[in-house]
């Protein structure tokens, strides 16, 4: 049996995550790493405590639905939430970020992403 590469476990990893997701629209998931490391982990959904798209329907605005948050950007709150440093991480992730987490991952320092699909 062949073994998988790092890169391939890692984003199996944010594939499995996405699973978590409560959007209905698109479930993506991200995984950010550091040495070979999960640091965090994180999924797109509603904000902690409040109702899920999956269960009350999306609130869309602009094509974008506002309820929830991205996969990316819930990955980069927990390594802040959990002091998990985020200077030279990779991040993978099932679907190419929007601009504010592209913006909010170089911001955070993360140097790396890879990405499964491209919208």
């Amino acid at each position: 049996m062949e073994r998988i590469s790092w890169n391939q476990y890692f984003m199996a990893q944010s594939h499995l995550l996405a699973l978590r997701s409560t959007c209905e629209r698109l479930a993506v998931g991200a995984t950010i790493v550091r040495d070979k490391r999960i640091i965090a982990g994180g999924y797109n959904g509603s904000i902690a405590g409040d109702v899920h798209c999956a269960d009350v329907g999306c609130y869309v605005i602009d094509h974008h639905c506002v309820r929830t948050i991205h996969a990316e950007m819930n990955a980069i709150l927990q390594c802040a939430k959990f002091g998990a440093p985020t200077a030279d991480a990779e991040i993978y992730v099932t679907h190419f970020p929007c601009l504010h987490c592209c913006k909010a991952i170089i911001q955070a320092g993360i140097r790396t992403v890879y990405y499964a699909k491209r919208l």
